[in-house]
Parts: C-alpha cells; sequence; structure tokens
C-alpha cells in the first residue's frame, strides 16, 4: 500500500512569495508546510523600501502591463492590511537635465489612470519656492509634482501572511533548512530532509510537489537541493538604504532624480528619522553576508545633498542595511531589469513537479501567489476558487479600513496606554492588539521594560505567535525598537529571550507526555 504524503505542498523560503503561497494554498484546502532556514522576511522581504507602488520609473521603460498589476494589488493590499500598509504622498522635485517637466507629468497622468485608482488622491504640481515641501530642499529647486503610493512594514507584511497560513492549517517552521528534496520511488513526489536548525535535528518528510520560493537562492536551490531539475540563472541585483536623522518635519516623502537616471527615495521613518535608498547593484558576493557598500552609502549621502540643504555623510547613518533582488536576467543597466516575475513548473524523470518562483516584487507578491497555488490546484486537481484578493490580513478587518477611527476607538479602550505606544500597538498589530494586551488593565501589566519601548508582555506575544526567536527578530523585524537600543539593551533581551525560551520547554516538554 502506497503511504499518503505528509504534505500536498512543501514551499521553501519563508519570504514574502512563499508565506503568500502558503497562506493561498492553505486556504484552498491543500496540506502546506513551509521551511525557512532563518527568520520570516530574514533577508530580502525585510530589505526592502517599504512601498506597495505601482513602479514609477517603470513606465520609461513600456513595462506597462507590470506597472497595472502592481497599481491594481496598491488597491487590494490597502484594504486587506491598513494597520502596516498607508496612503504617502510623493514630492518630485524637477531636475533639469534629467527628465523634461511635461514628460514627468504625462508619467503621473498615466499613472493616475493606469490600474484603475479609486482609494488615492491624482497626482498636480506643486511649486516648491512657496510650499513647506521647498523648505529642506536646495533652494535652486522651485518647482515639482506630487504623486500618492503607499508605505508598507515589510517584515510584518510577512509575517502576517505567514500568521493566515498557520490559521488556515499549514505548518510554517522557521530555523528549519531543506537540505534536500529527492524525487521518490514510481512519481510518488518527493521525499525532503529537513534540519531543525533551533534543535539540531534531521528529519524526513513527504510532499506532493515542492515549490522553491527561496529568493535570491532560487537558483542554488535548484543546483544543490532540489534534485533532477533544470537550474535557472537570475540576475542578482543589491539594493541598500540608509538612516538618518530626520532631514525634514512633515510627514510626505520624496522621490529623486539623479543625473544618471536612477531614483532615489527619501522617506520618513519611524517619526525620528529618514529612510533614503535605493540603489542597483549588481551582486556576486555571499549571500550569507549581504551589507552596503561604502560605495553605495557615499551615493545615497551624495544624493541626499544633491537635493537637501542639511548636508550628510556615513558619520550620521544610524543604520544601514542592503536585501538581494532576484531579476529575470538582462544584461543592460540593473536599473532597467525587469521586476517582474516567472512561474516555472518541472517534471523530473520520475514525474515529481516542481515549481520556482522566479523575480517578483512586495507589491505584486498576492497576485503572483494565487496564480501560483492556481497552477498547483490544477495540477493537484483542486478546483478550490482563488479567495485572497478579498480576505483581511491578522489584524487588518479594521471597519471602513478607517485606521484614524481605529487608533480613536483603541485610545479609548486602553485609556491607561501612553498614547505613543499605543498607536505603535495599533499600527503594528492592528486587532490583534486585544491578544496583545489580553487581561491587561495597567501599564504595571506590560511586565518590565526590556529595551526602551520594548516590555516583557510584547516580546512573549511575539515568540508565542510570531515565531520570534532572538533579539535580532524582535528589533529589527517585528519592531523597528532596534534604532534606539544600545548594545547593553540587545544583550538584555538576548539574555532574557534565552532564559523565558528555556523556562517555557520543560513545560512544553510535560504536557507532550501527558497528552
Amino acid at each position: 500500500m502506497t503511504k499518503t504524503p505528509d504534505y500536498d505542498v512543501m514551499i521553501i523560503g519563508g519570504g514574502i512569495n512563499g508565506v503568500g503561497i502558503a497562506r493561498d494554498a492553505a486556504g484552498r484546502g491543500l496540506k502546506v508546510a513551509l521551511c525557512e532556514k532563518g527568520d520570516l522576511a530574514g533577508a530580502t522581504s525585510s530589505a526592502s523600501t517599504k512601498l506597495v507602488h505601482g513602479g514609477l520609473r517603470y513606465l520609461e521603460h513600456y513595462e506597462f502591463g507590470l506597472v497595472r498589476a502592481a497599481l491594481r494589488e496598491r488597491e487590494v493590499l490597502m484594504a486587506a492590511a491598513p494597520h502596516i500598509i498607508s496612503p504617502l504622498k510623493f514630492i518630485l522635485p524637477h531636475s533639469p537635465g534629467v527628465r523634461p517637466y511635461w514628460l514627468i507629468r504625462l508619467g503621473l497622468f498615466i499613472y493616475d489612470h493606469l490600474g484603475g485608482r479609486k482609494k488615492l488622491p491624482a497626482s498636480g504640481p506643486v511649486n516648491l519656492d512657496t510650499s513647506d515641501y521647498g523648505y529642506p530642499l536646495k533652494r535652486s529647486i522651485t518647482r515639482g509634482a506630487y504623486y500618492y503610493d503607499c508605505w508598507v512594514d515589510d517584515a510584518r507584511l510577512t509575517v502576517l501572511n505567514a500568521m493566515d497560513a498557520r490559521e488556515h492549517g499549514a505548518d510554517i517552521m522557521t530555523r528549519t533548512e531543506c537540505l534536500k528534496a529527492t524525487p521518490g520511488s514510481g512519481g510518488r513526489g518527493w521525499d525532503i530532509t529537513l534540519k531543525d536548525h533551533a534543535h539540531g535535528a534531521n528529519h524526513t518528510v513527504t510532499a506532493r510537489m515542492v515549490v522553491n520560493a527561496a529568493g535570491p537562492w532560487a537558483s542554488r536551490c535548484l543546483d544543490d537541493v532540489i534534485n533532477d531539475v533544470r537550474p535557472h540563472q537570475m540576475r542578482l541585483v543589491r539594493g541598500s538604504h540608509i538612516v538618518v536623522p530626520k532631514l525634514f518635519d512633515h510627514d510626505s516623502a520624496y522621490i529623486f532624480q539623479n543625473p544618471d537616471k536612477r531614483i532615489v527615495f527619501a522617506i520618513p521613518y519611524e517619526n525620528d528619522f529618514t529612510l533614503i535608498g535605493t540603489t542597483d547593484e549588481d551582486f556576486k558576493g555571499d549571500l550569507e553576508k549581504v551589507g552596503a557598500s561604502k560605495a553605495e552609502l557615499d551615493y545615497i549621502c551624495e544624493t541626499s545633498n544633491r537635493f537637501f540643504e542639511q548636508q550628510i555623510s556615513r558619520a550620521n547613518i544610524i543604520w544601514s542595511f542592503a536585501g538581494v533582488r532576484p531579476l529575470l536576467g538582462g544584461s543592460e543597466e540593473a536599473k532597467k531589469v525587469s521586476r517582474d516575475y516567472r512561474l516555472d513548473v518541472q517534471k523530473t524523470s520520475q514525474g515529481a513537479i516542481a515549481l520556482s518562483v522566479l523575480g517578483g516584487k512586495i507589491t505584486t507578491y498576492r497576485k503572483l501567489a494565487e496564480q501560483a497555488v492556481t497552477r498547483i490546484c490544477q495540477i493537484l486537481e483542486n478546483d478550490r476558487p482563488v479567495w485572497t484578493a478579498r480576505v483581511a490580513l491578522p489584524g487588518g478587518d479594521v471597519e471602513h479600513a478607517d485606521i484614524k477611527a481605529f487608533i480613536a476607538r483603541m485610545q479609548e479602550r486602553y485609556s491607561w496606554l501612553p498614547a505613543s505606544l499605543l498607536k505603535r500597538y495599533a499600527l503594528a498589530y492592528g486587532n490583534c492588539i486585544s491578544i496583545l494586551l489580553d487581561g491587561a488593565d495597567s501599564r504595571a501589566d506590560l511586565g518590565e521594560e526590556l529595551c526602551p519601548g520594548l516590555y516583557e508582555r510584547e516580546a512573549r506575544y511575539l515568540i508565542h505567535h510570531e515565531w520570534a526567536m532572538s533579539s535580532e527578530d524582535i528589533l529589527w523585524r517585528r519592531t523597528k525598537l532596534g534604532l534606539w537600543a544600545s548594545d547593553l539593551d540587545r544583550k538584555r533581551l538576548e539574555n532574557w529571550i534565552n532564559d523565558f525560551v528555556s523556562r517555557q520547554r520543560p513545560a512544553q516538554e510535560m504536557k507532550g507526555k501527558s497528552a
């Protein structure tokens, strides 16, 4: 008798595409597992420019289909997660000699109308001589335009998709590496060897299909992990960002056009800072050690200094981060390579089937996942309909998607919380704030303050509900409180996590024995 596979689908990779596929597939009734060798959003998916956008600059390369699809998804995602995705106004100063002003206005007109815009205002001109938006800029910059896109907490978007996948029955295994996927005999799917890095143990599971959603590691995964499939060469491009003390006081962003026609954003970040990036540099280094180069840091500082009155240097950088994006080939300059994606289905000589996600961008992750799972369902003869376009992510089921009204209700409900802390909780957790604060009636119920702004109750929540296992998980991905934490704070938090987890383990083992 043939043994039933443990899973219908095993997904390799806990970035935005992997968790998006896990969520969609589990919601269509498939038995799903996802393995991620590190933390969710541990690489590229927490190192983006934090935007849900159509990609204004892609119009210049005639990628109208990609821009249209991204603009439509922008509308869907705003409704699904209004707590972590919010409208953001962009000021585009005109740079004479780079692009003529009439071309910018034409591009913005097309951008306004290409994707069926419903929720965001239209673009328009701005006089930077008289507007407050001109105050932080060089006096020689006198005119520009504005338009709207959206800001997103990219790492939290990834975690929320994983949480919803789990709610629909998926097994989400972090700190678990896929060592090998081998076609089973008689075309019965895959034998998959996993290594649990948290406990140092290997085990084997079976699945009817394998999905390679390893992001920049996708080519390596086809080369070294998934047996009997054809490898694909991806173009790897590094994008780097810096965070500096805030350069302007308003809550809109800037998009700058450099003489080399690259685009750099300057975005208000975490109240006290400005996020500036990104670069486009071909990457051929070690994917386990990705960081911004000195040349990239200097390039971003030089761009900022070209436009802002307040000058910066590497000495002003509070934090820098870099991510490697896998792109669909191309011999042209990195900035011109398409951000579109391809879903590649391969069948091994023994009949086992693997699907690889190649390319993509954060804005279109949900549509990518929907198309990928539709392909999977066709192969596995599952006829469940698509569903994710109309269902909110965890915490995002906010009445009328009105986050301001939601915050006001939460301030009334939790009046004992400091306003700034309540707002951060509301924007990070949305309706899940009721789980975070369940049973709490006073500030004392939050427990000890482990780092500036981080209390024991939130740390426990992140460990129990969001797979956090280290200070880096908490301070740089689940929150951005690392911007205010000292080395001593981080060490103290790490010790608290280790002690908390060690105290939990005996209780869990005892519970398992009694069961």
